[in-house]
């Protein structure tokens, strides 16, 4: 088949995938803004760049699959199928947020569209989504969990642990390594010694390495391995080559002491998830200039819209200061 004749055949899933990338994108931007604006209290961590690694692997995934966040989590909520408004209500400490205002940025944890939760602290999900794994094995479930982790978690003995029992096991696991080039404020190849793939290659566990700025490329090995998970072949590990455009956190604003603003120059113009996926939907009669320029004035007023609600919300009362800490 031609790549033309699959593309026009994929128009709703492609454009549905457009649409999710830009609207993680916005939301950063929006989010980026708050703290900026000094409106939204603590931290965040940008996800812009990497929107491609989240989007490719969530849509291949069902509602009743499970993933495991992070503590650069807002992408993955989003194509997990987060709406905007809970979610910056979160981000500000509304009684509306996804977890009542109580987890912020870096806790946010959506139930209804199988997101367990982020996880601020690194490698902190990876027993949460191998455990996950387990339950859908003892109970005879067709499910499937994604772990999300960075390459600075690669350096946690917790995966290696879980590793061994999802190989030993044949759990339902897909460990997704998104490997921006750098943990924190260093590069990658400095903390970490050797191959990532082949830590997981020395369990037993079938690896792949694939472009992470490249959402048809995620997806088409998403969706071969959770389809071969689902009928026990798992577990998998994939390491997604990807770039932060921003800093660490949104606090790390000058950043020419770990990396060259002519690098992140480089990904943004010329490796760009969403500028990429564009052209190819425009090259390939998918969609017109107009109809992405409208796909992105929507998404934005969106995100406009969500924030100007939020910054109106509620904050929770103070007698829900011990609710969901003690069991009743």
């Amino acid at each position: 088949m031609s790549p033309a004749k699959k593309a026009k055949t994929n128009t709703e899933d492609y454009l549905r995938m457009y649409r999710q990338m830009v609207r993680i994108r916005s939301f950063e931007d929006n989010a980026n803004q708050l703290y900026l604006s000094a409106k939204m209290p603590g931290l965040t961590h940008m996800y812009s760049g990497e929107e491609a690694v989240a989007v490719g692997i969530c849509e291949a995934l069902t509602d009743s699959d499970r993933i495991t966040s992070t503590h650069r989590g807002h992408g993955h909520c989003v194509a997990k199928g987060a709406e905007f408004k809970e979610m910056f209500c979160e981000l500000l400490g509304k009684e509306e947020g996804y977890c009542r205002g109580k987890g912020g940025s870096m806790h946010i944890a959506d139930q209804s569209h199988g997101n367990l939760g982020a996880n601020a602290i690194v490698g902190g999900s990876m027993g949460i989504a191998t455990g996950s794994a387990l339950r859908a094995k003892l109970q005879g479930s067709d499910d499937v969990t994604v772990c999300f982790f960075g390459d600075g978690a690669t350096a946690q003995g917790l995966l290696y642990e879980v590793m061994n029992m999802a190989a030993l096991w044949n759990l339902p696991v897909i460990y997704a390594c998104e490997n921006n080039g750098y943990s924190e404020y260093t590069k990658t190849e400095e903390i970490a010694a050797g191959s990532i793939t082949a830590r997981a290659e020395a369990f037993g566990i079938e690896a792949h390495q694939v472009d992470g700025q490249d959402v048809l490329a995620v997806n088409d090995l998403t969706q071969k391995l959770v389809a071969r998970a689902r009928k026990g072949e798992g577990p998998f590990f994939i390491e997604l080559m990807t770039y932060r455009y921003h800093g660490h956190h949104v606090g790390d604003i000058n950043r020419e002491y770990y990396r060259s603003k002519a690098e992140e120059k480089d990904w943004k113009e010329n490796r760009d998830p969403i500028t990429r996926f564009r052209h190819f939907l425009v090259q390939e009669g998918i969609a017109s200039e107009d109809e992405i320029e409208a796909i992105n004035a929507e998404v934005e007023k969106d995100a406009a819209d969500a924030v100007e609600y939020a910054l109106a919300a509620k904050y929770p009362d103070v007698s829900e200061v011990d609710m969901h800490v003690f069991a009743d």
